[in-house]
C-alpha cells in the first residue's frame, strides 16, 4: 500500500469515526504503528488532522476534514465527470442529487450552464419558470444552489449526517414519496458487478435507493477507483442504473460489465 492509499484510508477511517487510535488503524491498514504514527505526524503537518496522545482526532468540526480531503482528490477527472453529467440533464427537467463531492461539482455545473435567462435555450422552459428544479438531500448543495434565482431548490427534512452533509430518516423519506423526479444523478462509494452500486453507511443508501426509484433515469458518477469495489450498504443493482458517468481509467472489464448490464458508460 503507497503511502496515498494509506492517507485515504486513514482520512476515510477519521471521517467516518471522528477519532483515530494508532493501534487499530496499524491493524486496520496492515502496517506498523511506527507507519501510522508517521503518517499522522505529516497529515496533522498539512492540518488535515489534529495529533492526540496515541492517535488523531478530526481537524475542526467534524465535517471539515472530508469534504477539504475528498474535494481535492480526483479533482480534474470529478470535474470531467460533472460536465458529461450535466450534459444529460435538459432546462426544464427536475434532477435529484445526492450528496459527495462529484455531485456537488454536479451542481456547480448545472448552475454555471443555467446562469442566462432561464427561456434562452430553445424548447426551455417559459418566461418567469426554472430553468431547472433540483431536489437535494445535500444541505451543501441547497445551499450553494438556493442563491441562483433560475433554479428551483427543493431540500429534504431529516437528520444532518455531519461527515456527508446528508440528510436522512423517516422526515427525507416522506419528502420523496411525494416527488417525481426526471433524472437522478447519484454519488456512490462503490460499483460491484454482482451486487450494483453501493454506500457506506446504510441510511444514506436507503435515501439513493427512493431518489433511483422516484426517477425516470438514473446517472452514476463516480471516478474510477470506485469500480469493483464494494461498500456496507446496497442502493441499487446495476439493471437500474442507465447511465454511469466516469473517467477514462475505468478498465475494459469493468466496462464490458456494465455494458452488459445494461448501462450506458461515458468515460471522460
Amino acid at each position: 500500500m503507497s503511502k496515498h492509499e494509506r492517507w485515504s484510508a486513514l482520512l476515510e477511517l477519521l471521517a467516518t469515526e471522528g477519532r483515530l487510535e494508532v493501534e487499530e488503524a496499524a491493524l486496520a491498514l496492515e502496517v506498523s504503528s511506527a507507519t501510522i504514527r508517521r503518517d499522522l505526524d505529516e497529515l496533522a503537518g498539512q492540518q488535515m488532522l489534529v495529533r492526540t496522545r496515541g492517535g488523531a482526532i478530526a481537524h475542526g468540526v467534524s465535517y471539515e476534514l472530508p469534504l477539504r480531503y475528498k474535494s481535492a482528490r480526483h479533482a480534474s477527472e470529478k470535474q470531467r465527470i460533472a460536465a458529461a453529467a450535466a450534459d444529460l440533464i435538459s432546462n426544464g427537467e427536475v434532477v435529484g442529487l445526492n450528496g459527495g463531492t462529484t455531485t456537488t461539482e454536479v451542481a456547480r455545473t448545472l448552475a454555471l450552464r443555467t446562469s442566462g435567462s432561464p427561456d434562452s435555450t430553445a424548447g426551455g422552459p417559459s418566461a418567469g419558470s426554472p430553468a431547472l428544479t433540483v431536489v437535494t438531500n445535500a444541505l451543501n448543495i441547497a445551499g450553494e444552489l438556493a442563491v441562483r434565482p433560475q433554479i428551483k431548490i427543493v431540500t429534504t427534512g431529516g437528520v444532518a449526517r455531519p461527515q456527508t452533509f446528508e440528510l436522512v430518516g423517516p422526515l427525507t423519506l416522506g419528502v420523496l414519496n411525494e416527488v417525481a423526479l426526471d433524472a437522478v444523478v447519484l454519488g456512490v462509494d462503490g460499483i460491484d458487478p454482482r451486487l450494483g452500486v453501493m454506500a457506506h453507511h446504510e441510511d444514506e443508501a436507503s435515501i439513493s435507493r427512493l431518489f433511483a426509484e422516484r426517477a425516470h433515469r438514473v446517472i452514476v458518477v463516480t471516478d474510477s477507483s470506485k469500480m469493483g469495489r464494494r461498500a456496507f450498504a446496497r442502493i441499487c443493482d446495476l439493471d437500474r442504473v442507465d447511465v454511469l458517468v466516469t473517467d477514462k481509467g475505468i478498465s475494459d472489464e469493468d466496462r464490458e460489465r456494465m455494458t452488459e448490464a445494461g448501462v450506458r458508460v461515458l468515460a471522460v
